[in-house]
């Protein structure tokens, strides 16, 4: 292979057990897979976190979901995302439950020939993050919705996401919306909903907030083994020991010798102060090494850190290697990952680039091929 992407297994495991000591035992645990897992291929990562103390897989899509149930996934799915009502069938007859959003969608499930399952679904309130979900001001109208509908769904639980809970430093907005969520789920109580399951945490707030983890936790990017956020990062690594599942590796496949003054690359963006030695790497941005590590990015080749220069193409990056002895064609190189005492996290990359970990991950192309160790 000229580029693949390793997933060690055991870091899988130990992130999961790192968020089961902070929920306790009577918790759910929700790997959240949406978008390939993070990057991390949807359909091996699934099958790994199934063996391991994984409750429930949340997705994105009900073609994710599909995905999953024809590999033999066996745990329960939720679909976080929106579901044509036309796929709404399926989720039914495959335990998928289903996330109902709005008064459109909650209506339409009347008109669903879902046989002898009913519609499981999970209500989304929003609580200030104004994307998907009722409003609390909306609940007794749901309520009377889901009472006519009773013969049809099985309301199975409800939940909130938060839009600010990435900053131990800003708890106010976030109590805040604990505090909504709270008074939603009273009114479902007392209306007679007694046994919903309850969930709010995504990975920052089942870090940093305990009074948000309720019934279940959803965690996305801390079962990856990456910090949701550079602040939650510095305020909990010393108490959280999370490991990076994933390393991404490509190779040497050519190296040249350059004369000073040379420009390398499109558009002459770089120009070599020195004869310099360059390594032309086989990926480029149409595999996910963003754009914008043009002429600032960095690699490992042997230990060492290797420069890129000039710009990044579609399929091929160009290093320079003159520092480093006795390179040559097929020598591994790190992109992501540890070797030797050098390493380039995701969050390094993300911060180059001027974007987020979340988008550098979710980004690597999905047809480069998941190694699971």
């Amino acid at each position: 292979m000229r580029t693949w992407i390793e997933v060690k297994k055991e870091n899988i495991e130990h992130n999961c057990k790192v968020f089961r000591s902070l929920i306790g035992p009577d918790r759910l645990l929700a790997a959240v897979v949406k978008s390939n897992a993070y990057g991390h291929n949807l359909i091996d990562f699934s099958l790994e976190a199934e063996s391991m103390d994984i409750d429930l897989l949340a997705v994105d899509s009900i073609i994710e979901g599909k995905t999953l149930r024809e590999k033999g996934v066996k745990k329960p799915i939720l679909v976080l995302g929106y579901t044509l009502k036309d796929d709404v069938e399926y989720a039914a007859s495959n335990n998928i439950s289903l996330t109902i959003a709005d008064f459109p969608t909650l209506e339409n499930l009347q008109n669903i020939k879902s046989g002898k399952n009913k519609i499981k679904i999970h209500l989304k309130i929003d609580t200030g993050m104004h994307r998907q979900g009722f409003f609390v001001s909306e609940i007794p109208e749901v309520i009377r919705t889901l009472k006519r509908l009773k013969d049809k769904i099985v309301t199975e639980g409800i939940y909130t996401h938060f839009a600010s809970a990435k900053n131990p430093s800003f708890r106010a907005v976030t109590m805040g919306q604990i505090g909504d969520f709270k008074k939603a789920t009273d009114v479902m109580e007392k209306e007679g909903f007694q046994n919903l399951t309850k969930h709010a945490a995504a990975t920052s707030g089942t870090i940093i907030f305990p009074e948000s983890h309720f019934d279940m936790v959803r965690v996305g990017i801390g079962v990856y083994g990456l910090w949701p956020s550079k602040e939650t990062k510095a305020a909990f690594k010393n108490k959280l020991s999370l490991k990076p599942v994933l390393s991404w590796k490509t190779i040497i496949s050519q190296v040249k010798e350059l004369p000073e003054g040379s420009f390398v690359g499109y558009d002459m963006t770089e120009r070599l102060d020195r004869p310099s030695r360059v390594a032309i790497l086989p990926i480029g941005y149409w595999h996910g090494f963003p754009l914008s590590l043009s002429s600032i990015g960095e690699v490992i080749i042997r230990g060492e850190k290797a420069k890129v220069l000039g710009r990044v193409c579609m399929d091929m990056t160009l290093v320079d290697i003159t520092d480093i002895k006795d390179v040559k064609i097929g020598d591994e190189v790190t992109l992501i990952g540890k070797e030797g005492e050098e390493e380039i996290a995701a969050d390094d990359l993300s911060f180059l680039a001027g974007t987020s970990t979340y988008e550098i991950i979710t980004c690597l192309n999905p047809r480069i091929k998941r190694v699971f160790t």
